[in-house]
């Protein structure tokens, strides 16, 4: 029993501790190791060509962090049958006036002017139509309405009666929207954006305010994708086009435009590449089939005191464009980390074969089976010796060699 145990102990130990090196068949054909070398080929024209020079892999790599302010220049001056002639600056059409990394140009809008607070019919629609007071409950409010029922019916027109409200009357009626954007000359307005980023892993600070552009330089320039592809000031027109949008189209009910600054940065000293590059696109949704609550609006009101100390306002539902100012980017720079992990990843696929043993004696491998209880098999001509403690390790025995592998 003893006897049994130690063996079983010195069989683990040997199972555990025990070395084994791999031996490899050599196969003598030239088709074999054509296929062979083309694939060893394949993997480091994978290696240096797509993870190295494409995708950079030996660099380490951050996220940017950003910060925009913007500020928009312009003026317009419009003369309409509804309105009296009226002179725009920069404070009267961009809402609200602090722009971040998002603003909003004004181009179209319905003004209902001089609102107090008072009780006027219901704009006609079913729910608000009646016949006579029974119809209008007293204290109920519709969120789609315009204001709280008085629990009165009364006369819209000479033919038709809706329920009474308190509200800001006159009500607003918003489908008297101008078919022509009235501050077409919106698109002509310029915009100077200045972004700062910064990654802080590599302590790298920029801004798209390159360090050759001046005050003079800043004065006069103009973003131009060829000639002035460097300057931070932008024209509306020019910023929608390259979306491929028509301005005036779009200034009728308004839109959503993103102006894209990429900050994708190499910074090896061999590359030194660091500069914003900019895109445009319309973010909101212009489908022709779904054309349910088209553009951008909200309403915004300003108000007054007459001199009798009534309060009144000018309610304006505005249309126009909103630019939203996207800033995106990753730093990349070499590192020993991501560059070993990803040779030796490669170098599995290379590494070196080590050729076998070649056997000449028969004699040798019967000695050796004999010892070891090989288990051996005849297959058309070859005769197999498979070692039952190593699974890697075995004999093809030929008519005139053996190999070992």
């Amino acid at each position: 029993a003893m006897t049994k145990t130690a063996g079983c102990c010195q069989g683990c130990l040997h199972y555990v501790f025990d070395y084994e090196t791999p031996k490899t068949l050599v196969i003598p054909s030239i088709r074999v190791g054509f296929v062979f070398r083309f694939t060893q080929f394949l993997v480091v024209l994978y290696v240096v060509g797509y993870v190295c020079v494409v995708q950079k892999a030996y660099q380490e790599t951050d996220s940017v962090l950003s910060t925009v302010t913007t500020k928009v220049k312009g003026f317009a001056f419009t003369n309409t049958s509804d309105a009296d002639p009226r002179f725009w600056d920069v404070a009267d059409y961009v809402v609200p006036p602090q722009g971040g990394d998002s603003f909003f140009v004004l181009t179209n809008m319905v003004v209902t002017p001089q609102q107090t607070q008072s009780r006027c019919p219901e704009l006609p629609n079913p729910s608000t139509s009646c016949v006579d007071d029974c119809d209008c409950i007293e204290g109920y409010s519709d969120p789609r309405g315009n204001g709280i029922l008085t629990g009165l019916c009364e006369n819209y027109s000479t033919t038709v009666k809706t329920c009474e409200v308190i509200s800001w009357c006159p009500l607003e009626i918003d489908t008297k929207l101008p078919e022509h954007a009235l501050l077409a000359a919106a698109e002509n307005f310029t915009v100077l954006i200045k972004n700062s980023i910064t990654y802080p892993k590599f302590n790298v600070h920029r801004r798209n305010i390159l360090p050759h552009i001046n005050s003079s330089y800043l004065k006069r320039c103009e973003f131009n994708r060829t000639t002035d592809p460097d300057c931070p000031i932008f024209r509306l027109k020019h910023i929608v086009s390259e979306a491929g949008e028509e301005f005036q189209d779009m200034a009728v009910k308004g839109g959503i435009l993103g102006i894209i600054i990429d900050w994708s940065c190499d910074l090896d000293w061999w590359a030194r590449k660091c500069n914003p590059q900019y895109s445009f696109r319309r973010l909101d949704n212009k489908n022709p089939a779904n054309n349910v609550a088209p553009g951008f609006n909200f309403r915004f009101a300003k108000y007054y005191k007459t001199p009798d100390g009534e309060e009144t306002r000018t309610l304006i539902k505005a249309y126009g464009i909103r630019f939203d100012v996207v800033v995106h980017g990753t730093a990349g720079k070499f590192g020993i980390v991501p560059t070993v992990v990803n040779l030796g990843a490669a170098l599995t696929f290379l590494k070196n074969k080590h050729k076998i043993t070649h056997l000449n004696e028969v004699a040798d491998t019967e000695t050796v089976s004999d010892k070891l209880n090989v288990f051996t098999r005849d297959y058309q001509g070859l005769i197999f010796s498979i070692f039952p403690f190593s699974s890697r390790l075995f004999f093809c025995q030929t008519a005139d060699k053996i190999h070992s592998f």
